[in-house]
């Protein structure tokens, strides 16, 4: 039992580093529960404080990896007919890989904002820009945490790697 609930996991952990990568997966809050997982093994003693912040940021960067995106296209000077296209982007663009995600919410959140004001091209590119270095910063953190969560991991087995080894 110890093992298989180790190797599962493991196994959310790297599901939850790709997550990071792909818009449809919610990488870190994955990757929260692989190291959940390992509470649950016999001889465990729970560690709730290491539980609970690790969610509480797991929730958090859930929360922003809406948020940053739609931000990034209102700071570059979008309308909120660029944060619509930058999510309606984002979901098509997932049908098209495996640059889709990159370059979905750019073209979304551009077409957004000419139907919004055909006339003023130059300011739709800068906010679909802004779309998409909202996007790239937003997967950016996402994979930080998603590691750091894997070296939380790798930690707590050394820390009792009595019970597996």
């Amino acid at each position: 039992m110890e093992y298989f609930l180790l190797i599962l996991g493991l196994l959310l952990m790297i599901v939850g580093i790709i997550g990071s990568l792909l818009p449809a997966l919610p990488g870190p809050p994955i990757s929260w529960v692989g190291i959940l997982l390992l509470y649950f093994c016999p001889g465990m003693e729970p560690n709730y404080w290491l539980l609970g912040i690790t969610l509480a940021v797991a929730i958090v960067i859930g929360i922003l990896d809406y948020v940053i995106p739609a931000k990034g296209t209102k700071f570059f000077g979008g309308s909120k007919y660029g944060i619509w296209g930058t999510n309606i982007g984002l979901v098509i663009g997932l049908f098209f890989p495996p640059f889709g995600f990159l370059i979905g919410p750019f073209l979304g959140a551009l077409i957004g904002e000419l139907i919004y004001n055909s006339n003023e091209g130059k300011r739709a590119f800068k906010a679909a820009l802004g779309s998409l270095l909202g996007f790239l910063a937003g997967t950016f953190i996402k994979l930080l945490v998603s590691l750091i969560f894997l070296g939380v991991f790798f930690v707590v087995v050394w820390q009792n790697k009595g019970i597996w080894f």
